[in-house]
């Protein structure tokens, strides 16, 4: 009998035991559900939970010691937003977002309603079309010119328009540019008051090198000097600008390239003439393209089809080209127009009587003029 009493009760011990295990198998937070989590906590002690919270909390610290952020989905942070709502101390209880990050829907959803009222409202347009294309015109061709500016000449024609409208309306007319005036607007805007130098290196018959030295203005294309050397030293450059330079005759700007030969003596004479020198960087033939192009158009129309033999007769023939250079040769870059007419000289549409031709360099060109 007493060996039975033992056996049940070792039985009762054990089936207790299972249905504890089971009980807290069961009652286990649950991890991968936010609602079984929150019904299975109804169920147990409040020290066990105010336990369970300090654990939790000590790993979160841990979490956000880590370098790489933890993914927080849509979905999870929407489920934050509502279980804030009914926290009264929410911004206490984030660990791993900030406040910020809940504050970011509502900022954004506010931002897109009223985008979208802002959106719906600018659907009629309230200027005409005409006004929009002579805003963009304005905008294009005026690039110093700002909003308000655009605005005052709107006003002087009778047009009434906002100054946010202008720029609304201007910015896709302008593409961005660089701050400060570029090279080329430079030229444009200064080429009367601008000469360009340059050196020409030819070889006679007998393969003795020669250089000629040329003073350009840009405005007209007109050639100002032309001086031939055998060696082009600092004091000779120097002479050449000294005579280009005559009677107070002189430029407010002068291109020059890095070459040596414009040295110490060069520059004094420019600073005395007060010419201010323009340097142009190294490798960069289009930061003087005027003066390049015309030493091309030297060696295409003129050295390239005669024999050099001495340096007396190569000044003799660059004199010659540079007098039809300048006199009857039209140039594309200035509108087909020759840089210093003949006096007397007219339009073909107005003048009269028979066309003859002079040739120039023996014949390797010639100029055509009316017969008087």
């Amino acid at each position: 009998m007493q060996g039975m009493l033992i056996f049940v009760t070792r039985l009762a011990r054990l089936c207790l035991r299972s249905l504890h295990h089971r009980y807290v198998a069961w009652s286990k937070p649950h991890t991968t559900s936010l609602l079984l989590g929150t019904l299975t906590d109804l169920a147990r002690s409040k020290s066990e939970l105010v336990a369970e919270n300090a654990l939790l909390r000590q790993q979160l610290i841990i979490l956000r010691r880590q370098v790489k952020r933890p993914a927080c989905t849509k979905t999870y942070w929407m489920l934050l937003v509502l279980l804030a709502r009914m926290v009264r101390s929410w911004k206490q209880a984030l660990l791993i977002v900030q406040p910020e990050t809940l504050l970011r829907g509502p900022r954004q959803g506010f931002q897109l309603y009223w985008k979208y009222k802002s959106w719906a409202a600018s659907l009629t347009p309230r200027i005409t079309q005409e006004t929009v294309a002579l805003i963009q015109e304005m905008a294009r061709d005026n690039r110093l010119w700002g909003a308000e500016r655009i605005r005052g000449e709107l006003l002087k024609l009778g047009i009434r328009v906002c100054k946010r409208t202008i720029q609304k309306y201007m910015r896709p007319a302008r593409t961005p540019r660089p701050r400060g005036q570029t090279w080329s607007r430079f030229l444009q805007t200064q080429a009367q008051q601008i000469w360009a130098c340059d050196f020409l290196p030819v070889t006679d018959l007998f393969f003795r090198s020669l250089f000629a030295f040329f003073n350009t203005l840009l405005h007209s294309r007109k050639v100002i000097h032309v001086g031939v050397t055998r060696s082009p030293t600092d004091a000779w450059t120097a002479l050449q600008l000294r005579e280009a330079t005559t009677y107070g005759v002189g430029p407010e700007y002068l291109i020059r390239d890095n070459d040596g030969k414009f040295g110490v003596t060069f520059a004094r004479v420019a600073k005395t003439s007060r010419i201010e020198m323009l340097t142009t960087p190294y490798h960069a033939p289009r930061a003087n393209a005027i003066c390049e192009r015309f030493l091309g158009s030297v060696r295409r129309e003129c050295l390239d089809h005669l024999l050099i033999l001495h340096q007396r007769q190569l000044h003799r023939v660059l004199n010659a080209y540079v007098a039809y250079f300048n006199q009857a040769r039209p140039h594309q870059g200035i509108r087909q127009q020759i840089p210093e007419p003949k006096a007397g000289s007219m339009p073909a549409s107005h003048a009269s009587g028979k066309v003859v031709s002079f040739p120039v360099l023996g014949g390797l060109h010639r100029d055509y003029r009316h017969s008087a």
